[in-house]
């Protein structure tokens, strides 16, 4: 009988337009190459406040889903000039921190879920939720880049 080949690994990148997203997508497509897995880039559409107006309300469902086509092919576009991987894309509607949980959870390839702190202040929200307890039911690591760290030290840690 044989053997089916494992899927390569997915490292897991939430793209929100931050700068620390931007530390998280480096280390993730960095990682990727040297693994030879898959990088994938997750944009979570927040849940609009309701708006008694449908035309306005469409309107700016279309605006939110424009804006995360355009990050994610902005993400993309900056991992494969960066190491030629091929960032796979998804668009998720929701709550943040169940949208990424609900991704790592669809696809057993998740190897990592990557995320940056940021260099002052609180930590993020994602960071905050995925470095508490909630982060012993995900299925995969998480990476919390330090935001402090040169783009010559992640390339020595990927």
């Amino acid at each position: 009988m044989a053997s089916e080949e494992p899927a390569p690994d997915v490292y897991l990148v939430v793209i929100d337009g931050t700068a620390e997203c931007r530390r998280a997508l480096r280390y993730g497509a960095l990682r990727a190459r040297r693994t030879g897995g898959r990088l994938r880039l997750l944009y979570v559409i927040e849940p609009a406040q309701f708006v008694q107006w449908g035309a306005i309300q469409a309107d700016m469902e279309q605006e939110a889903r424009e804006t995360a086509e355009r990050l994610l092919e902005e993400a993309a576009r900056e991992a494969g000039e960066l190491t030629g991987v091929v960032a796979e894309r998804e668009v998720r509607h929701g709550r943040p921190s169940e949208q990424v949980f609900a991704a790592a959870e669809a696809d057993r390839a998740v190897r990592a879920l990557i995320l940056a702190a940021a260099t002052r202040g609180r930590p993020g929200p994602l960071v905050e939720h995925f470095s508490g307890e909630k982060a012993a039911r995900l299925p995969c690591l998480v990476t919390i880049i330090p935001g402090g760290l040169s783009d010559r030290d992640l390339a020595r840690l990927a």
